[in-house]
């Protein structure tokens, strides 16, 4: 039997379009899913976020999941994912792109630098709202994270 987490589980989200976040939120919104979503937006503030820099993220909470862009200003997907896939006390929490990008190249070099999947955002809003019911279905119901907070 798996054991309910007390603690909420939390969602760092690294968008730099802010559409984009929004829609997310809306998908959490209509699949009626409760978590802690974090909002930065680029690969930079989401190492200042887990490295709690700054008065900002002084009480910044590790997150169970990180959603991220490819494409960002200052520091993009791809550094993003080297950065925390490099670091022994950030390597073990899931990354999760979330691109409009469906090329094979930005698929495959996503997957080498670490990440624990790849989502090309959908166009039609419904498919996204489905494909983020599915995928919360997945983290947060069907696997087991580490208690490392």
């Amino acid at each position: 039997m798996i054991k309910k987490r007390s603690l909420p589980f939390v969602i760092l989200l690294a968008e730099d379009e802010p559409a984009d976040a929004h829609l997310l939120r809306l998908a959490l919104t209509e699949n009626r899913i409760r978590v802690d979503l974090q909002h930065v937006l680029d690969g930079r503030e989401a190492l200042e976020y887990l490295h709690r820099q700054g008065r900002r993220f002084a009480l910044a909470v590790r997150p169970d999941l990180i959603f991220i862009d490819l494409n960002m200003p200052r520091m993009n997907g791809r550094e993003f994912l080297a950065a925390i896939k490099g670091d022994p006390a950030l390597c073990d929490i899931p990354v999760v792109v979330l691109s409009t990008s469906e090329v094979d190249r930005d698929v495959r070099d996503s997957y080498r630098l670490g990440a624990a999947g790849y989502i090309a955002k959908p166009l039609d809003i419904s498919e996204f709202i489905v494909e983020i019911r599915q995928l919360s279905d997945y983290w947060l119901s069907l696997v087991r994270l580490p208690e490392n907070r």
